[in-house]
């Protein structure tokens, strides 16, 4: 790999750490048509080498996004600690399914998250509105072991999955759930980019670089997307996920 690939992957390294920071998110749903489409990799190299970049990502994000507000921590455990199992054995078998279905089924998944924020974005809550009723910690234990699986087979997923229904269920902000979502992911990230290595699936030639250059500029996305409104942090979520989607199925 020549110097000028390298400097290519640490500036989109780094624009998406700053979309991974704006979003609450690690940025792996970005990445992986990058590494798919751009560098040929197929969907479990894509995944797993994406993972390399989402570590970093995601524990600067979380400890931005705590920073300005502090997490309930047995809602933050409750999502946590499920997602450890659920993402070994999700990703163990992801690594053992053919490339193509894999693919179809990530861009289903993405489709529906976009449709959901959409959804959001579009129909938000009146400011006379009564507060949604807020759901009792366990209620993550769900949440987490599903976020947590969706993070292990799709390489990402976890806190896209969590965001929205963390708001439902417990009646945050979006920057507040966004935050919860990086809580979910950040131990089972570890257990995912191990698993797909274990296999053989990392290309740590393209990883490091992404990594590198990522954890520049996640903490002014964090910064900025508590200064958007949560309507345009939604609309933004959702038209990048679109992207992502419309990416991909050209490699199908």
């Amino acid at each position: 790999m020549n110097l000028e690939t390298v400097a290519v992957l640490l500036c989109c390294g780094a624009a998406l750490g700053f979309i991974g920071g704006l979003l609450g998110v690690g940025g792996g749903a970005f990445a992986i048509p990058l590494l798919a489409v751009m560098l040929g990799l197929d969907q479990q190299h894509a995944q797993g080498t994406s993972l390399v970049m989402v570590v970093p990502n995601v524990a600067i994000g979380l400890w931005r996004y705590a920073r300005k507000a502090p997490l309930d921590p047995k809602i933050a455990l409750s999502l946590a600690l499920p997602a450890f199992p659920c993402t070994f054995l999700a990703a163990h078998f992801a690594t053992h399914l053919p490339s193509a279905p894999l693919r179809l089924a990530f861009v289903g998944f993405v489709l529906c998250i976009a449709a959901y924020m959409i959804y959001l974005a579009l129909h938000p809550r009146r400011a006379d509105a009564p507060p949604r009723p807020a759901y009792p910690w366990p209620f993550g234990i769900a949440v987490g072991a599903f976020g947590g699986a969706l993070s292990g087979l799709f390489g990402v997923g976890g806190a896209v999955f969590a965001v929205p229904l963390v708001s439902l269920l417990f009646g945050f902000s979006q920057t507040v759930a966004q935050s919860f979502g990086l809580a979910l992911v950040a131990p089972g990230t570890l257990v995912g980019v191990a698993t797909y290595a274990w296999e053989g699936d990392v290309d740590w030639g393209y990883g490091i670089p992404l990594a590198l250059g990522s954890v520049l500029l996640v903490s002014p996305g964090v910064s900025l997307a508590h200064r958007l409104p949560e309507s345009a942090l939604r609309l933004i979520f959702a038209s990048l996920m679109v992207l992502s989607a419309v990416v991909l199925l050209l490699r199908i």
